[in-house]
């Protein structure tokens, strides 16, 4: 049994995590390189092999927000558009709800489709809902297409006929005589076969858009770390959470847009408690999500590139796609957010970031913003013992804020935490609140470089009485991506399928030849959902499935209930089947990694608290001073990691679990 390692790529830090056979784990944290993560990534690796043989190295799992960035950022391949006769203006038409800056605006103009008119092609064929064929491929046209592909200069061609969930054999012919003349051709029956037209096309365009992209960045990856002579096959973090092959996610890049925050979610789930909201807050965004009997949230269609505070995940701004993914909220809210005045002297934090170039004014890179990083570092909840940090530099960007505002440094600093801690709360209000779901009872499970030291504060607007703080809680995301199962899922639209049980074991054979196991190879799992909606209602709810109709239809019954909030009765029809094929990791799980160090006394150092009149000294810890103080230690006290640092205010207590965790409680209402 070797080395498996994980690698987690942010906007500001590349996290970088070694499980050894005994599932003992060694960390790195580097800055981004945005030029080419490719060289971060291998900074990385080549810091935590630490001398270690590369080619004991058996699996490397990554977490990448590239495709995430090629949509945002509209870098993508340029796709052709290929469907039914008739339907070419799907996407040019598109849909598109306005947020509330633009509801009012005459000029309103709408974000560009994702594929342009003229690169919108039709062929002759037509197919029921029911898979019948009305018309059959008119072949000429699919080659006066291809050829007008050509002619373009298009290299990735997204085809997607009507139906083709219910009959993809037109769809397999299209493709067949258009990967004659176009390198890359992606059809919607391949990627995810589900009903509704324009979910589907879009999700198929983005699979084109990005998947050349991901097959190229991949494959220089795997050569790369060739160089430094690992050889281990590369797989990649899904959307839902699952891990699949470097292979089969440039096949299907789709299934990896939220492939970065899906990792930090996993750490959160095995954090020990089965209800928990994850709270991953890095150097340029904040995730949350709800975990919910140790499993996270799942979602069939999200929105990305869109506007909103969340991500840009508002419904209908944005291009819809259809595939499983954790169901997130997010904010542009992290350590290096830029704080700044408006218009109307306001104090205002983020969504813009420093990233890692130049930088927080702090890190002595160039940067000269006032950052949420150098808020925390006047107000004395960081240091620079780990990480060189300029204390000067950092009072000098928050005189920035001071002046103007009339306040003092101290003042402006706490004021940028509180306003960056109130954006993320309005996250955790998403996924909670919002959703009918009473928080009070759940762990908030804090990670990421930024998120403990502000974790208590998220915690205390919505009582939340427990705080967890995982071990190695600045590289969590990365060391979740290692105790993710190999998964795949698969989804197919029937409106009136026979046999139910048979399309399940179909849909299972062909997800596990995804993942390259047997169906009945020890330890594969098949999971098993269907689509459900009210006979006449077009919207259905994805449920566990039963062959027995009643407990169906209570299963069923009870999911609209908690959607919806009201109790209904009727006829039901199904409308998609799903299965999810899980098969376990090579190698023991990541564990706490070594013994903490027998030695440790804490320090102290001046940190601001408002509820002690200021600045005040405080214990600072580590996990090592905090296990030889007891295992306790009553706030305000600062915990300090290499990768991390943890606040504990007034009010709340911090206990070091047997597993190296922090748990923090509060011991009065604050």
């Amino acid at each position: 049994m070797g080395y498996a390692i994980g690698v987690d790529v942010g906007g500001t830090f590349t996290d970088v995590v070694l499980s050894g056979p005994s599932g003992a784990i060694s960390v790195a944290k580097c800055l981004s390189t945005h030029y080419d993560p490719i060289a971060g990534i291998v900074s990385g690796v080549t810091r935590v092999l630490g001398g270690r043989d590369p080619a004991q190295v058996t699996r490397v799992v990554h977490a990448t927000t590239l495709a995430t960035n090629a949509v945002l950022e509209r870098k993508g391949a340029r796709v052709a558009f290929v469907t039914t006769q008739g339907f070419r203006a799907t996407i040019p038409l598109g849909r598109y709800a306005r947020v509330e800056e633009d509801r009012y605006d005459l000029r309103f103009t709408p974000p560009p489709p994702p594929v342009a008119p003229g690169d919108c092609f039709e062929v002759v064929e037509r197919v029921s809902a029911r898979g019948a064929v009305l018309t059959p491929l008119d072949t000429a046209s699919v080659r006066r297409a291809a050829a007008a592909i050509a002619d373009r200069g298009i290299e990735s061609a997204a085809v997607c006929l009507l139906h083709a969930y219910a009959n993809p054999s037109h769809e397999r012919q299209v493709a067949r005589i258009l990967r004659e003349t176009i390198p890359a051709v992606v059809t919607s029956s391949e990627v995810w076969p589900e009903i509704r037209e324009y979910e589907r096309a879009t999700t198929t365009i983005m699979s084109a858009y990005i998947g050349p992209l991901m097959a190229s960045y991949l494959s220089r990856l795997g050569e790369r770390l060739a160089e430094i002579g690992i050889r281990a096959p590369v797989h990649v973090m899904e959307s839902s959470g699952g891990v699949i092959s470097a292979e089969l996610a440039a096949r299907r890049a789709v299934a990896t847009i939220e492939s970065g925050p899906a990792a930090g979610v996993l750490a959160a789930a095995g954090a020990g408690f089965p209800d928990a909201i994850s709270f991953d807050m890095g150097g340029t965004t904040a995730k949350t999500c709800v975990v919910r009997g140790g499993r996270p949230e799942i979602t069939h269609e999200f929105h990305v590139g869109g506007k909103g505070s969340f991500g840009g995940r508002r419904a209908g701004t944005g291009v819809p796609i259809k595939t499983p993914a954790i169901d997130l909220a997010e904010v542009g809210a992290g350590g290096g957010s830029v704080a700044w005045l408006d218009q109307a002297g306001a104090l205002r934090v983020g969504p813009r970031s420093a990233g890692s170039s130049p930088g927080p004014a702090c890190y002595g890179l160039g940067g000269s913003e006032p950052t949420v990083t150098d808020a925390n570092l006047v107000l004395g909840y960081l240091s620079s013992a780990s990480i060189p940090l300029s204390p000067p530099l950092a009072d000098k960007a928050l005189d920035r804020l001071a002046s103007p505002l009339g306040v003092s440094r101290e003042a402006a600093a706490y004021a940028v935490h509180e306003i960056v801690s109130a954006s993320m709360a309005a996250a955790v209000h998403v996924v909670t609140v919002q959703r009918g779901i009473d928080p009070r009872g759940f762990a908030l499970v804090a990670f990421g470089g930024a998120g403990p030291m502000h974790a208590a504060r998220i915690a205390e607007r919505f009582g939340i009485a427990t705080v967890v703080v995982p071990a190695h809680c600045g590289v969590a995301s990365a060391a979740g991506l290692l105790s993710g199962a190999l998964s795949t899922s698969r989804v197919l639209s029937r409106l009136d399928a026979p046999d139910p049980e048979a399309l399940f074991t179909s849909l299972a054979e062909e997800a596990a030849a995804d993942l390259g196991v047997p169906l009945t190879s020890p330890g594969v799992r098949v999971l098993r959902s269907v689509d459900v909606r009210f006979k006449g209602q077009s919207h259905d709810l994805t449920v566990d499935w039963s062959a027995d109709r009643a407990t169906l239809e209570s299963r069923f019954f009870t999911r609209y209930a908690q959607v919806y909030g009201i109790t209904q009765r009727g006829e039901i029809e199904l409308v998609s089947y799903r299965v999810r094929v899980t098969t376990p990791p090579d190698g023991a799980p990541p564990g706490s990694g070594p013994p903490l160090p027998p030695s440790g006394e804490p320090g102290t150092r001046r940190a601001y608290f408002p509820e002690c009149g200021g600045y005040t000294d405080v214990p600072v810890h580590t996990r090592a001073s905090l296990a030889r103080a007891g295992g306790a230690a009553p706030g305000p006290a600062v915990i300090e990691d290499p990768e991390s640092t943890t606040v504990v205010p007034p009010a709340w207590t911090a206990a070091l679990t047997p597993a190296h965790a922090v748990h923090l409680t509060r011991s009065s209402a604050p």
